[in-house]
């Protein structure tokens, strides 16, 4: 059979081939065709060299991702991979074959503006694409923020800022068993949170050959459907876990007259291996970096030298290292994809390796207990300079999960979901999953080291024994309650994996929606998708409700505050109000001398720095903040007070739409972007995040809407904000942002007599 190249009313590539392997390589074809600049951008930024033509903005993330060696880390899974499972390896390869076949053909406008030439694909470069989209999930930028508080606040502060804040990437998702259902049949539904992107970060597709005929959501540059996907038979769907599986230490290193040496927890030195790069940055100067490894991992922050901006000695025991996260929000970019050249004398790798397996199965004394307050006090100061390495899974092991794409896509019952998922390595996801014939499957995926419970909670010391890794654990599973199952990254089978976790109002507002009915249909979906209620105001709303003796004026906004029916619709002005308050409250408590030491962050290089403001985890820790019993002598009565006579003595905020617009990330940000006023808020099952106190502007929300039905896959839907293509003026553009605002869907098609013929 050839290739077929077919296209629905909205432009989404339904692909047929007579193999898996010509599939995929069809599958490579359309996504160079219909994505070939956000193709290149991932490709660039997977191997650190997106500031040759983004310019500086992009240069401190190119200096990050080459430090980390993630590029290097995707060579070596992919070597790895072509020996443990070449058919997958083969697949791989074949995609990139489709790339490139088609990019130099693209006409994407992008490149002619910056004077570029499509670049070609490697066959790692599509584990380069997901190691760069997926190495910020796990969360480690929070044990820095964690550390800086621990020092300046003590340990208790670790409890109050526990919040997912503006870096976590989550979801909604849920399963619907088949008595809970209008057709018998189970529904799967949800909505990824990620930074929403221009083109957008998720791929409607649909995929046929002999051996499988699946519908999903792929990732632009990976072969396959790893999230969400929906075989005929069985469908998936995934929420991040919250899990924390990379650990971040604090490293003692010397200069030798061999190179780099690293003091490890034998207490002797080793040798670490270096080398050195150059990061070319359009318009300027070319930067020469130094790229350090050592028996733990890479060194993405510091040197023998200490820390590049120079932190004082005095402080470096309390050594707080670098924050990266999935998207910068609002600095005008995004931390790119990583990359670093492998170098000639990479001594690490060989006792990385060596000795005991990194991930073996742990023992009966192993686990993750609580945290206790010894894991909380400030370390010991040191006098030595420090430098911050990174222990990540992928470049322990040389395997990013990907021999798990194909049996997903032969997936035909729960347990043949399960077992792909067995294979499956990061992001450390919660899975979903139900069959035709009523199996159905709740379970964590992906590997999560077995080690002590302060590498969990902040960068620790590589010098001491007892952080090492000692194997890994197994992934929790977890049923349903009365039909359904809810996950929205709260503590749920995960608990035991990580740390910090996004408060429950979400997942406990889609159980009370989904209680509500006693069956529910695939066509009800939206109305959950689209829920607007803010549980997480109420201890504001208490704050505002106690206050007494306003002026004329506050009193007035007080009273419509309270008032208000707690949704956070576009068209609300009591929303809008509340929010105004709400932000006047995050300014004041960050400008409070209660947390001046936390004020001005750490010297570290600009792409960590988002994940260490302080206004933006007070905007996401408030309501723990709000109702702790005493906050370091913070009089919050009068902080609430002050907020509201504020608003009140200033112009009316009009409605809450006015300022909560969309704001979606582009490599090249175009100056005639409309922004669409938004509904939602970070704690709304429509999670469209602000950063409150810092703006209304949401870049972050649903990457994508689903509603799989197991009883007919032709009623399942889906949509994407912004469209199908990533051409600007292709009409499928921007042509579901309309749908994607109101909450509408796109039906799925799979009638292959519904659909257009491309080539």
């Amino acid at each position: 059979m050839s290739i077929e190249i077919c296209r629905d009313a909205w432009g989404i590539p339904h692909l047929r081939a007579g193999s898996a392997r010509e599939l995929a390589r069809a599958q490579g074809r359309v996504t160079a065709r219909d994505r070939a600049w956000q193709l290149e951008v991932e490709r660039h930024r997977a191997q650190g060299t997106s500031a040759a033509f983004l310019g500086a903005g992009a240069l401190s993330w190119d200096v990050l991702a080459r430090r980390a060696r993630l590029d290097d880390t995707a060579r070596r899974c992919f070597g790895a991979l072509e020996r443990r499972d070449p058919e997958t390896a083969e697949w791989i390869r074949a995609y990139v074959d489709g790339v490139n076949e088609e990019l130099p053909s693209t006409s994407a406008p992008e490149f002619a503006r910056l004077g570029l030439a499509p670049g070609r694909w490697e066959p790692w470069t599509p584990l380069g694409v997901w190691l760069a989209t997926h190495i910020l999930f796990a969360g480690f930028p929070a044990k820095l923020w964690r550390d800086e508080a621990i020092r300046h606040l003590g340990p208790d502060a670790v409890g109050l800022f526990a919040a997912d804040g503006p870096g976590t990437s989550g979801s909604n998702g849920w399963l619907v068993a088949g008595a809970r259902t209008t057709t018998g049949h189970a529904v799967l539904a949800g909505d990824p949170h990620r930074y929403i992107e221009d083109p957008g970060v998720y791929q409607q597709i649909h995929l046929v050959c002999p051996e499988f005929d699946v519908i999903g959501l792929a990732v632009p540059g990976v072969p396959g459907i790893a999230h969400f996907g929906h075989t005929g038979t069985v469908a998936w769907s995934i929420t991040n876990a919250m899990a924390d599986y990379q650990d971040l230490y604090r490293e003692r290193l010397r200069r030798t007259g061999a190179g780099v040496e690293a003091l490890g927890p034998d207490g002797t030195w080793h040798r670490a291996t270096r080398h050195t790069e150059t990061v070319e940055v359009a318009g300027e100067a070319p930067t020469e970096i130094e790229v350090i490894e050592t028996d733990r991992g890479p060194v993405i922050v510091g040197g023998p030298e200490g820390l590049d901006a120079g932190v004082p000695e005095e402080d470096a025991g309390a050594f707080d290292a670098s924050q990266e996260r999935d998207r910068e929000p609002f600095g005008g970019r995004r931390p790119g994809d990583p990359s670093s050249p492998s170098s000639d004398t990479d001594a690490s790798s060989d006792r990385r390796t060596a000795g005991a397996d990194p991930f073996r199965a742990p023992q009966a004394s192993d686990g993750l207990a609580d945290l206790n307050s010894a894991d909380l006090q400030a370390p010991r100061p040191t006098p030595a300079p420090l430098a911050l390495s990174l222990r990540y899974p992928p470049r322990v092991t040389e395997d990013l999960g990907f021999s798990a794409l194909l049996p997903l896509l032969r997936a035909r019952r729960t347990a043949d979901v399960g077992r792909a998922f067995d294979l499956w390595a990061e992001p450390v996801n919660v899975v979903q999953a139900a069959d035709t014939e009523g199996g159905l499957l709740h379970r964590v995926a992906g590997r999560v080291p077995v080690r002590a419970e302060a590498n969990r909670l902040r960068p620790v010391p590589a010098w001491e024994p007892g952080h090492d890794w000692r194997g890994r654990h197994d992934t929790p599973r977890a049923g349903l309650t009365d039909g359904i199952a809810v996950m929205a990254n709260q503590r749920g089978p995960a608990a035991p994996l990580g740390v910090e976790f996004a408060p429950p109002h979400r997942a406990d507002r889609i159980t009370a929606l989904l209680r509500e009915k006693a069956r529910w249909s695939a066509a009800d979906m939206p109305r959950i998708h689209m829920d607007t209620h803010l549980a997480s105001a109420q201890p504001l709303l208490d704050h505002i409700e106690a206050l007494d003796d306003l002026s004329p004026g506050a009193m007035t906004t007080r009273e419509t505050i309270l008032r208000w029916d707690r949704r956070m619709t576009a068209s609300s002005r009591e929303a809008a109000l509340y929010a105004a308050v709400r932000s006047a409250v995050v300014r004041r408590l960050a400008a409070h001398p209660a947390f001046a030491a936390l004020a001005d962050p750490p010297a570290y290089p600009d792409v960590l720095l988002p994940w260490l403001g302080l206004v933006p985890r007070i905007a996401f820790a408030l309501e723990h903040l709000l109702r702790a019993e005493e906050l370091y002598g913070i009089d919050r009565t009068e902080v609430v007070r002050e907020a509201l006579e504020e608003v009140a003595a200033g112009p009316p905020p009009g409605t809450w739409g006015d300022t909560h617009r969309l704001a979606p990330w582009q490599a090249l940000p175009e100056s005639t972007w409309d922004a669409p006023a938004l509904s939602g808020d970070h704690d709304c099952v429509l999670c469209t995040s602000a950063v409150p106190g810092f703006t209304d502007l949401a870049a972050r929300g649903p990457a994508a809407r689903y509603v799989w039905d197991l009883a007919r896959r032709e009623d399942s839907l889906w949509v994407v904000p912004l469209g199908a293509s990533g051409l600007p003026g292709s009409p499928h553009h921007r042509d579901q942002l309309p749908l994607w605002l109101r909450g509408d869907l796109v039906p799925v098609v799979t009638d292959w007599q519904h659909l257009t013929k491309e080539d």
